[in-house]
């Protein structure tokens, strides 16, 4: 349950620290084709970070080889996650958010395959976060295109 609160209060710092610059996203940018409501935002999210806790507990209990490893990689990524609202909504800087959701998606997909080797269970768990994540990419590709 630690590292799901843990996970829960990065998702949730990194949003209130953009909630100003979302309020104004919301009501200026526009927006691309399948961009879904809001609210399914605030659902998936804290799914996806009670799933990352939960993915993250597990590798840190193993005795792997590879447990440090995929603890930097889960971290990195964490971080890089952290930052990409910040970016993205308060500073309104969709191109940089682009290439860093770019970061994002390669470290998730660098810590699918190590947790592979870690945990199964661990890596099965972050398949919705590499999906969520590869919609994301082309809803930041298609902000940025809209509102250059």
């Amino acid at each position: 349950m630690f590292w799901v609160v843990v996970c829960e209060a990065v998702g949730g710092l990194s949003g209130w620290l953009s909630r100003e610059g979302l309020q104004i996203y919301m009501e200026t940018a526009k927006k691309p084709p399948l961009m879904p409501p809001g609210i399914l935002f605030a659902i998936v999210w804290p799914i996806l970070y009670a799933l990352m806790g939960y993915a993250v507990s597990r590798v840190f209990d193993s005795d792997s080889k590879y447990r440090e490893q995929g603890l930097l990689i889960f971290f990195v990524q964490l971080l890089a996650n952290f930052l990409w609202s910040p970016v993205f909504f308060r500073f309104r800087a969709y191109g940089a958010a682009l290439g860093l959701i770019g970061v994002i998606w390669l470290l998730i997909l660098l810590m699918l395959v190590t947790f592979w080797q870690i945990d199964k269970k661990a890596a099965y768990s972050q398949i919705p976060y590499f999906l969520w994540v590869t919609f994301a990419a082309y809803l930041n590709a298609g902000v940025w295109f809209l509102n250059s």
